[in-house]
């Protein structure tokens, strides 16, 4: 019997709720709230962004981004990178990506052979564009 989507909605509630559960997710959580928390980090942080936005848009508007501005912007960068908060959030940030990456794939996986039996290679194609789209939504 074919699933239909209020079906397949349901089960990906549930494996949200998974997901929500991971001991990856709940060191994210904690390493945002960490530098959340953290003064120096946020001041860096904020830094950075601004000197970013200026430079970005300075570029956009035809004019040359200077050596001294270029060395400004790594400046900042170095704060934020030595912040021991920053760095466990970095990690906790890729371990939490990885997970949601591995079930993306173990999805797209199951999708790629339904369509692939299914219709050959025009099946195939359109099952990858599909899982492809899944995997831009989340």
């Amino acid at each position: 019997m074919p699933a239909d989507t209020q079906q397949i909605l349901a089960e990906a509630d549930k494996l949200g709720q998974l997901v929500a559960q991971h001991p990856a997710v709940d060191r994210y959580k904690q390493a945002q709230k960490a530098v959340a928390d953290d003064p120096d980090a946020n001041r860096a942080m904020a830094d950075f962004e601004r000197h970013y936005e200026t430079l970005a848009r300075q570029e956009q508007s035809g004019m040359p981004v200077t050596d001294a501005q270029r060395q400004q912007l790594e400046a900042v960068q170095s704060r934020i990178v030595s912040n021991i908060k920053v760095k466990a959030l970095n990690m906790a940030q890729v371990e939490f990506i990885d997970l949601l990456r591995k079930v993306n794939q173990a999805i797209q996986g199951k999708v790629a052979e339904a369509a692939g039996g299914a219709a050959g290679g025009a099946g195939a194609a359109r099952g990858g564009a599909a899982a492809g789209v899944s995997a831009a939504g989340r």
